[in-house]
């Protein structure tokens, strides 16, 4: 008998699909309520270091993870103009056996998600959510936003940064704004660029890109955050291609494929870091509705496969749901979250406010060295 015989998951991003995965394949009955029309991903690329390729292969996908991204095991720093500066061994968080960091269209990442847990046996609920949550004798009621309700054993809110499960519980939570912003742009790639390279100078904080496919990128641009509504649409290319002007080597290439705003996203960095513990009786909290971090260590989507595959592991390992389950939740969870964010959250200050004393190498190394263990 494991904990629980059927769970609801309010989101169907990387949290939720990695959770839904795990628990259904572990005997689990799981309704999964997403509120998009479909499970998919806005945004252009993301990179995945090696802790988050270790669950994907747990997940049963890294196969096609690894033919639908690049994967690469060094980071490339480089001046404006576009000259080498230095060449950096990345670390291999994920074990000897994965590389160190893979980049991938995240639309084809979600999708990859999405077919893993319909083939799990998860039943999906498209343009779905919860509109309350009523504990009960024997479980939590939960009311959807089709009128329909149903009791579950638990709970699961994965429903994002800005997450309505975690409202309906009352946990008080600021998503905070660092002070920047970043333009990205899924585009062709070079055959020069095989790994990410990144620019610290010039008119942006970063200029980095990172190979996602035989033929594929995405490249980024980083600057003081600035008002969503300030660039229209049609503007974003000439915005963008203003901003990467300064910039040499691989960027020209770039710069003269930035003409289509379709392929141009720009969002804040964000941060959010909920106290322990994460749950309200039966109903818990994982992923970027409890922590998120601007993207500077690219842990981001690594901590919410996490979070999934250590949840996953204490429910189908134990025989009753309590407190104390969700205690050793956080205790495997909590402090390795909150020195990710609060790293990433460095990094980004520093980069604001430059620091003589800034270590940002020996700041990135604590942190490998910390995620290459298990959690």
């Amino acid at each position: 008998m494991t904990a629980i015989g059927n769970v609801l998951i309010v989101g169907g991003g990387t949290a939720g699909s990695a959770l839904a995965i795990l628990l259904a394949r572990g005997g689990v009955a799981v309704d999964v309520a997403e509120i998009k029309p479909e499970l998919t991903a806005l945004g252009s690329g993301i990179t995945l270091q090696g802790n988050a390729l270790r669950v994907l292969r747990d997940l049963g996908v890294w196969e096609r993870v690894a033919a639908s991204g690049f994967a690469f095991d060094s980071l490339g720093l480089r001046t404006p103009d576009g000259r080498l500066l230095a060449e950096i061994p990345d670390a291999r968080t994920g074990g000897p056996d994965l590389p160190a960091t893979l980049g991938m269209n995240r639309p084809e990442l979600a999708a990859i998600l999405a077919d893993a847990v319909r083939g799990s046996g998860a039943r999906i609920a498209l343009g779905l959510t919860v509109e309350s949550l009523t504990d009960t004798d024997d479980g939590v009621r939960a009311r959807m936003s089709d009128g329909t309700t149903g009791t579950y054993d638990l709970v699961v809110g994965a429903d994002g940064i800005r997450s309505k499960v975690r409202g309906l519980l009352g946990v008080e939570a600021a998503v905070r704004s660092t002070g920047m912003g970043i333009w990205r742009i899924h585009t062709r790639r070079p055959k020069e660029v095989e790994r990410t390279d990144l620019v610290y100078g010039g008119p942006c904080f970063i200029a980095g890109y990172c190979p996602t496919g035989e033929d594929t990128m995405y490249a980024y641009l980083v600057e003081r955050a600035r008002s969503r509504e300030s660039v229209a649409d049609a503007d974003k290319p000439s915005h963008m291609r203003a901003l990467a002007e300064a910039y040499g080597g691989a960027w020209e290439a770039i710069r003269a494929d930035i003409t289509d705003p379709d392929r141009i996203h720009y969002t804040w960095f964000e941060s959010l870091l909920v106290e322990r513990p994460w749950n309200r009786g039966r109903v818990v909290l994982i992923g970027d509705a409890v922590h998120a971090c601007p993207p500077t260590l690219a842990q981001g989507a690594a901590q919410c496969l996490e979070d999934a595959a250590v949840l996953a592991e204490l429910l189908l390992g134990a025989d009753r749901l309590g407190q104390p389950l969700f205690d050793t939740f956080m205790d495997r969870r909590y402090e390795r979250v909150k020195a990710v964010v609060e790293a990433s959250l460095r990094l980004a200050e520093w980069q604001l406010h430059p620091a003589p004393d800034a270590d940002v190498p020996g700041l990135m190394g604590r942190i490998a060295e910390m995620v290459t263990r298990r959690p």
